[in-house]
């Protein structure tokens, strides 16, 4: 009996040092894992703070896109739909129509092609080409003449300026013009068509701003000048190395301004200028700075410093 007594009482010693030993090796276990994690962590923070900083690994991570802020309201387009959202605004703008024209032809665009400049047809359309799916053999022009952007804009406008559009709502002057078989498709675009439209015409400055990647090229002053007298009508002031000059003021110049940040992925622009304002590749953004009072200045890849 007093061993067997003396068994039992080292029995449940055994018992209550496993129960205790228990209680601890989760949160034992658990803290080496946390600790392992935060170290893995850690060095993986430190190999992309590296990655950035030493090799560049920043240019291939960065989301390319063009933005246009409405009160709180972000809206966000890829580079290339924000260049052709700005060749409509711009055709609007120097057809003399109002904000409102703009946002109309941005908004069908949206719909018709997502603002890309389609090269080839659908079963309703065989021949529907270019920013509006504008159809050939209805009327529209030649099927390389809708698929240039500044045609197809203006050829738009052409229709759109035989109605009063401004008193309708803007899927029926769409629909006037389109003729699609979805009428009220076009309505849903209207509040980012409305944000890109009153940047790129400029009536909201400063709101347009794009996100891009470094150059990886040097840019051309005479393509700068010349698509942005085909888009706009504005003649160049000056071209001085790889910078180029517009003199102009108020609405306009904010105009020309968005449209050249709307373009800077194409045109290999580091950076846009204007009353007060400067958007800089490098920031993405339009910042206070010190400009020439009345111009535009255009900043490309390969200036002279």
């Amino acid at each position: 009996m007093p061993t067997d007594a003396h068994q039992r009482v080292l029995s449940l010693g055994s018992r209550h040092a496993d129960r205790h030993h228990g209680r601890h090796r989760g949160p034992r276990r658990w803290g080496r894992t946390f600790l392992a994690l935060v170290l893995a962590m850690g060095l993986i923070g430190g190999g992309l703070y590296a990655a950035v900083n030493f090799i560049g690994i920043d240019a291939t991570v960065v989301r390319q896109k063009c933005t246009a802020l409405v009160g709180s309201t972000l809206h966000t387009l890829t580079p290339d739909q924000a260049s052709n959202a700005a060749v409509i605004a711009a055709a609007a703008t120097k057809r003399k129509m109002p904000t409102r024209a703009a946002t109309i032809a941005i908004a069908t665009s949206m719909q018709e092609s997502k603002l890309t400049n389609i090269d080839y047809g659908d079963n309703a359309g065989p021949d529907s080409r270019g920013l509006f799916q504008q159809r050939p053999s209805m009327g529209w022009g030649t099927e390389e003449q809708v698929q240039d952007p500044v045609y197809a804009a203006n050829r738009f406008f052409q229709e759109l300026e035989t109605f009063d559009y401004e008193s309708m709502a803007l899927t029926d002057a769409a629909q006037k013009v389109q003729r699609s078989a979805y009428p009220q498709a076009y309505a849903k675009h209207e509040e980012e068509a409305s944000a890109f439209a009153s940047a790129l015409t400029g009536a909201s400055p400063s709101t347009l701003n794009c996100t891009l990647r470094p150059t990886d090229g040097a840019g051309s002053a005479t393509t700068v000048a010349a698509d942005l007298l085909a888009a706009t009508g504005q003649k160049t002031d000056d071209l001085a190395g790889n910078r180029v000059r517009i003199a102009v003021r108020g609405d306009q110049g904010w105009a020309i301004a968005q449209w050249a940040v709307a373009n800077a992925q194409k045109h290999q622009t580091e950076s846009v200028s204007y009353a007060g304002l400067v958007w800089n590749r490098s920031e993405g953004r339009w910042v206070p700075a010190a400009t020439t009072d009345g111009y535009v200045i255009i900043s490309l890849a390969g200036s002279a410093k």
